[in-house]
């Protein structure tokens, strides 16, 4: 049997020279985690570009 997955992606906040805000990533993604949410990845293009967490949750 196959397993279904619900995927969802986040924008992570960022300080204005680009860095991940450590504790504001922290809480959203521990928030999420309590939803069942599993990170899968993270990409940063660097100074100025967004950066964005990517999760999964069997449904």
């Amino acid at each position: 049997m196959s397993r279904k997955w619900s995927y969802q992606t986040v924008k992570m906040k960022t300080n204005w020279w680009g860095a991940i805000d450590e504790k504001a990533s922290q809480e959203q993604l521990s928030r999420l985690g309590l939803q069942g949410w599993e990170l899968v990845s993270v990409l940063h293009q660097g100074t100025g570009y967004p950066a964005f967490a990517y999760l999964k949750k069997e449904m």
